[in-house]
């Protein structure tokens, strides 16, 4: 299983929200490179970055900090927030983003997700998927959509996507562990996704229950910024 540390960010420096909530904000370092580093020393390969200030504008705004990371480490970054256009993956892959993920997108303009499917290949786009009691959850999990998760991913899988970051919604932030459950049905619904699973992470047991399930990989963000799991327990797994 692949451990994916998150970094999101605002004004620049690496910050956590707590389920999606821009008031409960926690910064844990002026400098995500710095960050990004120590994941790489200690052996981990990829590296999930978020803009919440794109996400907030629906455009790129923390592109520099995404160049610094890409070009100074050799870390497979995935990069979400604020891409809602053709130009602006361009942007993120000249920035030396490897894949990027679209998440309200594909729930507001699936033809046009599709559509980047085609043009960019499967391996380089991430459905996300954010869900609160089986529904999509939009706009930084403020809107409901009315589609259940599984009705949602259908047409995207038939279309040849491959990659599905699931956040649980009503997880995120609260370190009081990952929905095993949704993420079994995900895996015997379509067994063809490489799903990676997010939100919830409190324990290095948590870890091990995803892994023996046969999840693709683990997005880890609060668990290990607050200690609860430390970098060597992180560099542990198979990566």
């Amino acid at each position: 299983m692949h451990i994916i540390p998150a970094i999101d960010v605002i004004d620049g420096k690496c910050v956590r929200l707590t389920q999606g909530d821009y008031a409960q904000k926690t910064e844990y370092a002026s400098d995500p490179l710095l960050v990004a580093k120590a994941f790489e020393e200690a052996g981990i390969k990829r590296l999930h970055v978020v803009d919440l200030d794109g996400a907030k504008a629906n455009t790129i705004v923390n592109r520099a900090t995404l160049e610094r990371i890409t070009s100074n480490t050799q870390l497979h970054v995935d990069f979400g927030g604020g891409i809602k256009s053709a130009e602006a993956i361009e942007e993120a892959f000249e920035a030396g983003a490897k894949q990027i993920t679209a998440g309200s997108i594909a729930v507001k303009n699936k033809p046009l997700v599709l559509d980047w499917i085609k043009q960019y290949g499967a391996e380089r786009i991430i459905i996300g998927a954010d869900v609160m009691n089986n529904e999509i959850r939009t706009h930084g999990w403020q809107e409901g959509s009315g589609l259940n998760i599984f009705s949602f991913l259908e047409d995207y899988v038939a279309a040849g996507a491959v990659y599905v970051i699931c956040t649980d919604v009503s997880k995120d932030g609260l370190l009081q562990g990952p929905s095993f459950e949704l993420y079994a049905e995900l895996m015997e619904r379509f067994p063809s996704l490489k799903l990676i699973a997010s939100g919830g992470v409190a324990t290095l047991d948590d870890l091990k229950q995803l892994e023996q399930m046969g999840i693709f990989g683990t997005i880890v963000g609060k668990a290990y910024y607050e200690g609860r799991i430390t970098l060597t327990e992180l560099a542990s797994f198979g990566n």
